[in-house]
């Protein structure tokens, strides 16, 4: 059985996971850590993961930015992997996630579900026949109104694997609002969308000469990504020190 602690257990992903592995036989929640202790769990919980000292041999992260630090420090400090799954992270941050795999196992995505992650191998293909042949290249994300970054660190991933395909690589054009100018041919644009209760969409647009080519993900529910988590905290538990991806849990 994996002894697994959930870092921003009392968050709705946290809750959403929590309720996940209860009916999982392969992994137990053994801890939590949120600054919100108003929820009561099967587990201990604790305000700050600094504080936490029940063994483990996961750690699954769905909190925010600011608490990221923390968490890597308490992994490589104690040796626990780590499944990181929180976005908006700053270039400085990114710079310690790698510091941090060279010291142990971390597995990091913009996405958890299997359905993203197989759009993103797709994209790959895609763009190697597209690109070359003059296609535009857009992203439109939706979210719900509570969403703090923008674009979403999915948008992100999937322009980075379209821009991996090619062999000179590409702008990203965020706002073109600014600036009253034709469209460049070396530019992957990307909207975001902010509404209602929208839990996930990407849409990915080839446009060429007279054909366009839409490809389109939509996650009605934050389950997925949950499942995701679950799964890839399996996977991690026991892994030597490196940087994973999903790539790595669900072997395409």
């Amino acid at each position: 059985m994996i002894r697994a602690i959930m870092h921003g257990c009392n968050g709705h992903m946290g809750q959403v996971i929590t309720g996940l592995v209860k009916g999982d036989e392969q992994i137990r929640f053994v801890a939590g850590v949120d600054t919100y202790t108003g929820i009561q769990n099967d587990y201990p919980v604790f305000e700050n993961i600094g504080a936490c000292s029940v063994e483990a041999d996961v750690v699954i992260d769905f909190s925010n930015a600011a608490a990221v630090d923390g968490v890597l420090d308490y992994c490589v400090e104690r040796q626990v992997p780590v499944v990181l799954c929180t976005t908006g992270l700053s270039e400085e941050q990114l710079g310690r996630v790698a510091a941090a795999s060279e010291k142990v196992a971390v597995l990091r995505s913009a996405n958890m579900s299997l359905g993203i992650n197989l759009l993103l191998k797709l994209l790959k293909e895609a763009t190697k026949v597209l690109a070359p042949a003059g296609f535009d290249m857009e992203i439109v994300e939706k979210h719900h109104n509570q969403k703090l970054d923008a674009p979403s660190g999915t948008a992100l991933a999937l322009a980075d694997a379209m821009n991996s395909a090619m062999e000179d690589a590409y702008e990203y054009k965020y706002d073109r609002s600014r600036e009253r100018k034709k469209r460049d041919a070396h530019e992957i644009g990307i909207m975001a969308v902010r509404g209602g209760t929208i839990v996930g969409e990407h849409e990915v647009i080839y446009a060429g000469a007279d054909e366009v080519i839409e490809v389109k993900h939509t996650a009605y529910s934050k389950t997925v990504f949950g499942k995701g988590a679950v799964e890839a905290a399996k996977f991690l538990a026991g892994k030597p020190a490196g940087m994973y991806d999903m790539s790595d849990v669900i072997r395409f």
